[in-house]
């Protein structure tokens, strides 16, 4: 029987963490684009009728167009399931989606399969985001408002461990291929299909308790029309709640650098830095375990000193991993101990981080049923934040031949985002 702040029923919700995390790290982070990089290396490539000399630039082109149409289809999508009461269904949709097509990534296997690789990129992209903007959404639904900055953690801290878990596996097989009796290039495609399959799996634990429908909707055949509709009510409620539009506005800024940071961190590292591949993955394992620190860490901060301070102080922390990375050399001595460093700092402010907005984002909101169009706004605001924040990035690289510069101009949206977070108002439950 469903009842809010139930433990089973939180503890279902955040496991949805566990199950997807392992996209974010295997497919966006570490094995895949370690495996196009290595299939498409010094090649020119054939994708929509035209050659590409930089494969790389098509990768970065193919993620940028899936945030596109998240940032598009999820405020209209979410005002549909908000009127006809089906995010489960939604989210269902999107997670088949994105678990199928990071297993359809295994036929890629040379340059005459690139199209294959882009066009299932972009659909794993689009069905992780997507699925999350429904995810997220339930967050007020299954968790009390006392209750969501650890519930929103332990997801945060179960994403994390989980994904830790598989990269570890995936890496033996890349690693040691002989003892299972296969190539290097073959463990990365069966990682792939292993991802998928994880995902898709664990997944089935929370929709098994997450509830349908809670408020029974009884929606007419005029859905479509009623979902702009929903989504029309929100945009002026969000305009009509200043608070609620200044943390989106912090948020948004915030995201810029967080998100743009953790796209850009292992190229960053490996072209700037001249750090080895090894390097790089151990500094990608050491920020998902201390992540999960600094999520629990955060989260119990927040109930003594309130979301606002806790918030504030990761942001200054990721203000000081900026300007420590701008003062990285590849000339100094042990700068790969450097770099270790600054992984396990911003490790320690990911996981708080992540949790923490997703939180307060939850507590500000309205008395409402509308809970997956307020997180649409949520979803599309850090989606464009990622677009907006990597073009800058590579924009300042392209200008001074140098990605030092672009990290520290980061470090102005990190301020910009304190400054107006720090105008906010207190309510019953962020303080």
């Amino acid at each position: 029987m469903y009842k809010i702040g139930d433990k089973k029923l939180i503890n279902a919700w955040a496991f949805y963490d566990w199950a997807n995390s392992v996209y974010s790290l295997v497919i966006s982070t570490a094995v895949f684009p370690l495996y196009y990089s290595a299939v498409t290396d010094g090649k020119i490539v054939r994708f929509l009728g035209m050659d590409w000399s930089h494969p790389d630039s098509l990768y970065s082109y193919a993620l940028s167009f899936s945030f596109l149409v998240v940032a598009f289809i999820s405020p209209i999508l979410s005002g549909i399931a908000d009127y006809t009461g089906s995010k489960k269904k939604f989210m269902k949709f999107f997670c088949w989606l994105g678990g199928f097509s990071v297993m359809s990534l295994y036929l890629f296997d040379g340059v005459d399969t690139v199209w294959i690789g882009i066009l299932f990129t972009i659909f794993a992209s689009i069905g992780f985001w997507a699925s999350l903007v429904f995810y997220n959404a339930y967050l007020p639904e299954v968790a009390l408002p006392e209750q969501q900055d650890r519930a929103s953690a332990k997801g945060f801290i179960y994403g994390y461990t989980g994904s830790v878990v598989l990269l570890i596996l995936n890496l033996l097989m890349i690693q040691k291929p002989d003892l299972f009796g296969i190539t290097a290039g073959m463990a990365s495609r069966i990682s792939f299909v292993m991802v998928g399959l994880w995902w898709i799996g664990f997944a089935q634990i929370t929709f098994r308790r997450l509830p349908d429908d809670i408020y029974d909707k009884q929606p007419g055949n005029d859905y479509l029309w009623k979902g702009f509709e929903e989504l029309k009510i929100v945009v002026r409620e969000v305009s009509n709640y200043p608070t609620l539009k200044k943390f989106l506005i912090s948020f948004f800024l915030l995201s810029i650098g967080v998100q743009t940071i953790i796209l850009m961190a292992a190229i960053f590292g490996s072209t700037e830095l001249g750090l080895s591949s090894t390097s790089l993955i151990v500094t990608i394992l050491l920020v998902q375990i201390v992540a999960i620190i600094g999520a629990f860490v955060f989260s119990r901060l927040s109930d003594k000193l309130g979301n606002i301070t806790a918030l504030k102080i990761t942001i200054v922390t990721w203000m000081f991993v900026c300007f420590s990375a701008f003062l990285l050399d590849k000339s100094q001595e042990n700068v790969a101990l450097y770099f270790y460093g600054l992984g396990i700092l911003l490790g320690f402010v990911q996981g708080a981080i992540q949790s923490l907005t997703r939180s307060t984002y939850s507590k500000l909101l309205p008395e409402t049923e509308d809970h997956a169009t307020y997180f649409s706004f949520y979803d599309v605001t850090e989606k464009i934040a990622i677009v907006l924040g990597t073009f800058v990035y590579g924009l300042l690289y392209s200008i001074t031949n140098s990605m030092q510069w672009s990290v520290l101009c980061l470090a102005i949206f990190f301020l910009a985002s304190f400054i107006i977070i720090s105008t906010m108002k207190k309510t019953k439950y962020v303080v």
